[in-house]
């Protein structure tokens, strides 16, 4: 399947193929890579699903209810400074 994942540091969206088997935390960091070409503390980001912060990434998209062309957004876990 695949999933659109927003990633708000860099103001991009990758669409990602996906199996149902893959965790939150590996979608969440192919996203990170695929839109900054670099790897990341992924403590220090989070993801959400249907507007609300999934707090136990190692789940499975499938068993998260994460259907074929649905949504993810990949931010920062902290709030950052408006510059």
């Amino acid at each position: 399947m695949r999933v659109r994942v927003w990633v708000t540091t860099v103001w991009d969206n990758v669409d990602l193929e996906v199996d149902a088997q893959w965790s939150v935390e590996a979608t969440k960091n192919a996203a990170l890579s695929a839109t900054t070409g670099k790897s990341f503390d992924l403590d220090n980001y989070i993801v959400k699903f249907r507007g609300a912060e999934v707090f136990d990434e190692t789940q499975s998209l499938g068993a998260l209810g994460v259907s074929d062309g649905a949504p993810m957004i990949v931010l920062p876990g902290r709030r950052q400074p408006a510059i």
